[in-house]
Parts: structure tokens; sequence; C-alpha cells
């Protein structure tokens, strides 16, 4: 099961940088408003919503984190931010990306929830989102 999207923080997007403290901030924000959801339905959709733990390693260094389920249809998505270098039109440009990974242990439910994540994060950060199957998705403001 294991795959790569990248959610890519182009020119037109919200923001130039991202860190892994305000994806978490955003995951809260997600969680918060699922909760919302949940209590307007008189159902517990939180945890349907976000079945996961945001857990991150000593040597990640503020450069990764991965969420963590013990839900038996849910495993883990890693989660990281990063820089590449991009050539338009003869000119370079450094750009910064989220790359969000599953693992082998990963399960179609966890692909599931990391292509509903994708979404939620490229649509709040008004960024360009390379899904798992390779379609591209556009939340800029397009010319």
């Amino acid at each position: 099961m294991a795959g790569h999207a990248y959610i890519k923080l182009v020119p037109l997007a919200d923001k130039e940088n991202v860190t892994t403290e305000e994806i978490k901030e955003l995951f809260e924000y997600y969680k918060s408003i699922t909760a919302k959801t949940g209590d307007q339905l008189d159902w517990n959709y939180h945890d349907s919503a976000f079945p996961y733990e945001i857990k991150e390693k000593p040597d990640a260094e503020g450069k990764w984190f991965y969420l963590y389920s013990n839900h038996d249809r849910y495993h883990s998505i890693l989660l990281g931010v990063d820089k590449e270098t991009v050539v338009e039109n003869d000119n370079e440009r450094e750009q910064s990306y989220i790359q969000v990974s599953l693992s082998e242990a990963s399960t179609f439910g966890d692909k599931g929830k990391a292509n509903e994540f994708c979404k939620f994060l490229a649509k709040k950060l008004k960024a360009e989102l390379h899904l798992f199957n390779g379609r591209i998705m556009y939340y800029y403001p397009r010319k």
C-alpha cells in the first residue's frame, strides 16, 4: 500500500513555507471542526473523522511526524516537510512541499484518510495537490 502524495506551496499559495508545527495545528483545527459536526449530529464523529494520534520521534528534528492509529481499519500515515528546486522558463526557485506517505503496513483506510487530509491541507494552504494516483488538484487562484 506504499505511496506518496505531495502538497506543493507554489508561488500563488497562501504561504511560501510551512513547518510541522503548523501542520499539527491544522490537524487540531480539523479535529475541532469534526467534533462540532459530531455534536450537531449527536454522534461521536471525531473518533471516526480523525482516528489517529500525532506522534513524533526525537530524531525527526521538526522535519516529519506520523499519525498512528490502533483502530482495526487504520495503521499509520507519515508527513514531512522539505524543499525542492523548480526550474520554470530558465529561472530557478526553491519551493516548499509537504510529503504524505503511506508505508507497506498502511491500509486502504489510511489511504482514504490520507486523501481526505491532503485535500483539507491543500485547501487551507491554497496549494497544489499531487494525489497518490498522480492526478493534480489546484487549490490556489489560477490566472
